[in-house]
C-alpha cells in the first residue's frame, strides 16, 4: 500500500510545472549553476533512474532536503506534523465529548423538541462550508483580545517563558514542564481552529449515532431486556450505546487520519503552522523531496490509524477479538 502510494506520487510529482533546480539555485543563478544543481539532484537522468535513486535513499532513511527551507525533509515534517497532530487530537477530543452525548440524547428523545433541535443543528453544521465557518468564528471573536485568531502561541509568551521541547506538542510540553503561561497561550490559540475542525465531524457523528441508536433500541434483545424489567438507563448505557459505536469508530478513526494528513484551509485561515500548509507550499514550489515526504507520512498515518481502529473493535464487540 505504502509502496504503491509512494510510487504513484513520485511520478505524478514530476508532472508539476517548474524546474526544482532553478528554484534551488535562486533567481540570480546562471545556466551553468542550474545545470550543476540538476546533476547534483539527479534530474538530468532518466525518470526510472531518478526513482531508483530516491527509493535507495528512502531505504536508508533519507527523505532528502527541502528546496524551500534547505533543511532535511524529516526535520521539517517533525516540526509541522507536531502542530497538526496537536490540532487534530484536540479537535477529536472535542468531537467525541460533544457528538456522542448529543447523538444518544437525540435517539432517546426521538421526535421531541430536543431531538428536533439537535437535528436542526446537525443540518446547519453539514450545510456550512468549513472555510465560511472559520471566517464566521473569527469575526465573532475578533474584538475580544483574550481570544487569539491566528498563530500557535503569543510571541511575547514564547520569549518571556520559553518552552522546553520534549514531544513537540505545545500543550503537552508546557504541562509537563509546569510552564503555565505558555500552556494558557497555547490552549487559547488552539481553541478556535480545533472547534472549527471539529464541527463538521460532530454533526456527522451525531446523525450516525442517532440512527444507530434508534435501530438498536428497536431490536428484539432490547425489547426482551425491557420485558425482564431491566432499567432503561442500564439498557441504554450497557447495550445500546456500546453497539452503536462500532460503525462510529471507523468514521472517527478515518477522520482523525485525514486530519493528521493536514488541513490546508484551517492552516491558512488561522495561520496554523501545520502539515497541510507545508504540503501545499511544497506542491506549488515543485519541492519534490517535501512532496514525497508528506505523502509517505500520510500513507503511514492512515495505515496505523486503520490498524488501531481494527484493534479497537474487539473492545466494543468481544465476538471479533483476535484471541477468539
Amino acid at each position: 500500500m505504502i509502496f504503491i502510494v509512494t510510487t504513484i506520487t513520485f511520478f505524478l510529482s514530476r508532472v508539476i510545472p517548474g524546474n526544482p533546480a532553478r528554484k534551488a539555485a535562486g533567481p540570480h543563478a546562471t545556466i551553468e549553476q542550474v545545470i550543476a544543481i540538476e546533476k547534483e539532484m539527479g534530474l538530468d537522468q532518466p525518470l526510472y533512474k531518478q526513482y531508483f535513486r530516491y527509493f535507495n535513499q528512502l531505504l536508508h532513511g533519507d527523505l532528502g532536503t527541502s528546496l524551500e527551507t534547505h533543511r532535511p525533509v524529516l526535520v521539517d515534517i517533525k516540526e509541522y506534523f507536531a502542530a497538526t497532530m496537536e490540532l487534530a487530537t484536540v479537535s477529536m477530543v472535542i468531537t467525541v465529548i460533544i457528538s456522542i452525548p448529543f447523538g444518544v440524547i437525540s435517539a432517546i428523545k426521538q421526535n421531541t423538541l430536543v431531538d428536533h433541535f439537535i437535528r436542526l443543528f446537525s443540518l446547519a453544521g453539514v450545510s456550512i462550508p468549513v472555510f465560511l465557518l472559520a471566517l464566521l468564528i473569527q469575526m465573532a471573536v475578533i474584538n475580544n483580545p483574550n481570544i487569539p485568531i491566528a498563530g500557535r502561541v503569543t510571541t511575547i509568551i514564547s520569549i518571556t517563558n520559553p518552552l522546553k521541547s520534549i514531544t513537540g506538542l505545545y500543550l503537552v510540553d508546557s504541562f509537563l514542564t509546569f510552564n503555565w503561561p505558555f500552556f494558557k497561550s497555547a490552549l487559547t490559540h488552539i481553541a478556535l481552529p480545533a472547534i472549527t475542525l471539529a464541527c463538521p465531524t460532530i454533526v456527522i457523528i451525531v446523525r450516525m449515532i442517532r440512527a444507530n441508536m434508534i435501530e438498536i433500541l428497536h431490536l428484539d434483545y432490547i425489547r426482551a431486556a425491557r420485558a425482564r424489567g431491566i432499567p432503561e438507563r442500564r439498557i441504554v448505557f450497557k447495550h445500546a450505546i456500546r453497539n452503536s459505536l462500532l460503525s462510529t469508530i471507523t468514521v472517527i478513526g478515518l477522520t482523525y487520519g485525514y486530519t493528521l494528513g493536514g488541513t490546508f484551509l484551517i492552516d491558512a485561515i488561522f495561520a496554523w503552522p501545520g502539515l497541510g500548509r507545508y504540503a501545499v507550499n511544497a506542491a506549488m514550489e515543485a519541492n519534490y523531496p517535501a512532496i514525497m515526504g508528506v505523502t509517505l507520512l500520510i500513507a503511514l498515518v492512515y495505515n496505523i490509524v486503520n490498524f488501531l481502529v481494527d484493534i479497537s473493535y474487539g473492545f466494543f464487540d468481544p465476538r471479533i477479538r483476535l484471541d477468539r
